[in-house]
């Protein structure tokens, strides 16, 4: 048969032949097989070479993650606070943002604004840097109220309603608020505060003079999760088992809290029920990170002055040590 002859009959072969699509190759990262809590380990591993000094902080930060809570710290400038946001964005792979709040800023500079379109004739929505998955609001307590109250909504039911739409946030959505002691000048009185509080000790302070600035490095840091990731395992966290003798603890606390329910508690600012479900959040958050199926109480002790002290009256740092007074008095059932 001649070349020719024999080409055209394959054509006309192939042209008879049913096709199939090809079926593309599912290849798994080696990370795939590794359990939730060393993956964990391993991002609080990652975030503890850019912010020195800090372990417990970065482990009650990822909790809080997890807890799909959001972070508030306290503390002066200069010792991490930012470079901590950062690195943790960084590290689980999510869009950052960073908002300085000002005295003059206002809530629209914080969650958008819609301007007219002369060549549409219609109004177009600018997003905020409010639209991110983790967002940093440095120095929160420098701004007025009202724009503080701009990230209430955004807060608790992650959206944001501007001119007669609501709109959603990205999800996860994590707030890393910080702020400055309220005796430094023109700093506002915010009712909440954190957790993080003064200087790294002597060794920590000797690696960070010795390794330079640690923000230079966070554009080095390889993602080790990204968000639909961090979503399973916020929902893991949630699985964790808690029995029933634990809540008896829980609410223990919380009554303790409160002054017992004598006559004077009413002037007495306790921990609400929204507070006992979100002590119990990062009490399952902490368990996970632990590699514990279940909460144990020296998981509640754990996060209960982060979580408590600035919902007790008298402030923060009052709050903390009543928070740890609460813990010594309620007895283990």
């Amino acid at each position: 048969m001649p070349a020719g002859a024999d080409e055209r009959a394959r054509h006309r072969l192939q042209s008879h032949l049913p096709s199939f699509p090809a079926a593309p190759m599912t290849v798994r990262p080696a990370s795939h097989n590794v359990s939730v809590p060393a993956r964990l380990a391993a991002v609080l591993q990652q975030l503890g070479r850019i912010v020195v000094g800090k372990e417990e902080p970065l482990e009650l930060a990822l909790a809080c993650v997890l807890a799909r809570g959001h972070l508030l710290i306290e503390d002066i400038p200069g010792v991490g606070k930012s470079t901590l946001a950062h690195a943790l964005a960084a590290t689980l792979g999510l869009r950052y943002s960073r908002i300085q709040f000002t005295s003059d800023l206002l809530p629209a500079d914080v969650l958008g604004v819609s301007i007219f379109d002369e060549r549409a004739q219609q109004f177009r929505f600018h997003q905020g840097p409010i639209f991110a998955s983790v967002v940093l609001a440095d120095e929160i307590n420098r701004a007025p109220p009202k724009t503080q109250s701009s990230l209430l909504e955004a807060m608790e039911e992650r959206q944001v309603s501007l001119d007669g739409q609501t709109r959603p946030l990205p999800d996860p959505f994590f707030v890393i608020a910080t702020q400055n002691p309220v005796e430094q000048i023109g700093a506002y009185p915010l009712p909440e505060s954190q957790l993080d509080r003064g200087y790294p000790d002597a060794l920590a302070e000797r690696e960070l003079l010795t390794g330079g600035d640690r923000r230079a490095r966070i554009a080095d840091l390889a993602p080790l999760c990204d968000a639909a990731t961090l979503a399973e395992w916020q929902r893991e966290a949630a699985g964790v088992h808690v029995a029933p003798a634990l809540l008896d603890y829980v609410q223990a606390l919380i009554a303790a809290s409160r002054g017992g329910g004598g006559a004077d508690a009413g002037g007495r600012r306790g921990l609400s029920p929204r507070a006992g479900l979100m002590l119990l959040a990062a009490a399952r958050a902490r368990a996970l990170i632990a590699a514990r199926p279940m909460v144990l109480p020296e998981d509640v002790q754990r996060v209960f002055p982060a979580v408590a002290g600035h919902r007790l009256a008298g402030g923060a740092r009052a709050g903390a040590l009543q928070a740890q007074a609460l813990i010594r008095s309620v007895a283990l059932g």
